[in-house]
């Protein structure tokens, strides 16, 4: 993993992606090149409604993100500022831009499997 970095959200998805797959992405800009961050479920197959529902503890983690940069809401996550922790292939966490708070997606992921 890289050293953190600073990171301009430029833009965001949520929303319904290939394979019927509720997620979403953080666009970042680094200067001088970019990367996402994201892709991750946030829902799962139901066989007994046999449609994907919405996980209940996504909707934390769609939370953790609007506090952590300091927004009200998803729509504002643009033209913001964050501290990064990735490496060429992916972003494993993302950080408050002054403060010493990170949200690191992996370790979310798995403590709440």
């Amino acid at each position: 993993m890289n050293p953190p970095q600073n990171a301009k959200i430029i833009s965001t998805m949520l929303g319904i992606e290939n394979h019927d797959i509720l997620s979403f992405y953080l666009y970042l800009d680094y200067g001088d090149s970019g990367q996402d961050a994201g892709g991750y479920a946030l829902d799962a197959w139901n066989p007994t409604k046999e449609k994907r529902i919405g996980a209940p503890k996504s909707m934390e983690l769609i939370r953790q993100i609007i506090e952590l940069v300091g927004v009200e809401k998803w729509e504002d996550l643009p033209g913001k500022h964050i501290r990064v922790r990735a490496d060429n292939s992916q972003v494993y966490e993302i950080g408050h831009y002054l403060n010493d708070r990170w949200l690191n997606f992996t370790t979310f992921f798995k403590d709440t499997k």
